[in-house]
């Protein structure tokens, strides 16, 4: 392997930690503060339809997480279409809001890095 292939595999290697990492703290989230979270936002359509993923294990914690830091992080989003109550979405705890928040775009960047190291590698820019 040449140094350029090494690189990628350490970048895949750490991207795969790293979501490894995310999945283990949206758990922990979702298993602390999932009551908390549907109490607050209790009056949104979105989230009172997801709520039942809660008694669904492990995977049903981490779509209700995920669903849960969609829509605060883009609120208006869901506001637009009346899925979101706007009043929900001010009255939740900012600083759950900001972890939340912070999850989501985590997220978005890891999957962004995976999606474009593999796309680096299927295009044979490494040979």
């Amino acid at each position: 392997m040449n140094y350029a292939e090494q690189t990628m595999a350490i970048l895949g290697g750490s991207g795969i930690l790293c979501l490894a990492i995310w999945i283990c703290i949206a758990l922990r989230i979702g298993y602390t503060q999932m009551d908390s979270m549907l109490a607050h936002l209790k009056n949104s359509s979105a989230v009172v339809a997801l709520a039942p993923l809660k008694n669904g294990g492990p995977w049903g914690v981490l779509l209700l997480v995920g669903g849960i830091s969609g829509f605060l992080t883009f609120p208006e989003f869901y506001i637009k279409r009346g899925t979101i109550n706007a009043k929900d979405i001010e009255e939740f705890p900012a600083k759950l809001k900001r972890k939340l928040t912070i999850l989501q775009w985590s997220v978005i960047a890891l999957m962004s890095l995976m999606t474009l190291l593999f796309a680096i590698r299927k295009t044979g820019l490494l040979k």
